[in-house]
């Protein structure tokens, strides 16, 4: 099996909101994205379809608003990072 993709800083600001939140729909995501920075609906959904994509998050598409979830743990993820980071200083 491949390593999953290493999310760049903005997809692991929305995995951050992910795992605080759990499962959520564009909107929640984006209005807690927007508490800290303003961050359009449109952005939000476009990196969401993009991280489905590399697996990196879920989407429920049962209810009308689909509802994303993280894939992996965050402390998977964060182990994934340091273990890449370790990999490219040595």
């Amino acid at each position: 099996m491949s390593p999953s993709p290493r999310p760049t800083p903005a997809e692991l600001e929305i995995l951050r909101v992910l795992w605080q939140r759990g499962p959520s729909t564009v909107r929640e995501v984006q209005a807690t994205l927007s508490e800290n920075r303003s961050t359009g609906y449109t952005t939000v959904l476009k990196m969401l379809q993009i991280m489905a994509d590399k697996n990196l998050v879920s989407r429920d598409e049962t209810q009308r608003a689909h509802v994303y979830s993280a894939r992996l743990a965050e402390s998977q993820t964060q182990r994934q990072l340091v273990r890449d980071l370790l990999e490219r200083a040595f």
